[in-house]
């Protein structure tokens, strides 16, 4: 049986039309339709539901480097509250999954991942944390 997300109720109202998704019941269309939302995000701003996804946090003296050497992207320069996305690629370059890293503090962060991959991403990033 698929969960439901904090803003479940919130999506019904809105009369969003549910769908299983990784264990959860999730929105996939509204009423107005794909194009007029795509066109809603282009012009001013989106918001999407992440309460069903995985969220992951590194702690600590090593948190950056860990991150510099998992990541494809650089996160040294980022300051508190800033997020930024990055793929987060195999030994041979293929992408795992696409993430966003939030940093928290300098030495904390916070890491959200695609639903469907939580699992297998927390066991790869755990087997390549140092430090």
């Amino acid at each position: 049986m698929e969960q439901k997300t904090p803003l479940y109720e919130k999506h019904i109202e809105a009369k969003g039309k549910m769908v299983p998704f990784a264990g959860y019941l999730l929105p996939v269309q509204y009423p107005a339709g794909t194009i007029a939302e795509h066109m809603a995000v282009r012009k001013t701003a989106g918001l999407f539901d992440v309460s069903h996804m995985g969220d992951f946090f590194l702690k600590g003296p090593d948190a950056l480097s860990n991150l510099q050497r998992l990541l494809t992207n650089q996160f040294a320069a980022m300051q508190d509250g800033q997020v930024r996305y990055s793929p987060m690629c195999n030994d041979m370059g293929g992408i795992l999954d696409d993430l966003l890293v939030y940093r928290l503090a300098q030495d904390a962060y916070l890491l959200v991942v695609n639903a469907a991959n939580q699992k297998e991403d927390r066991k790869w990033i755990a087997t390549r944390l140092k430090g």
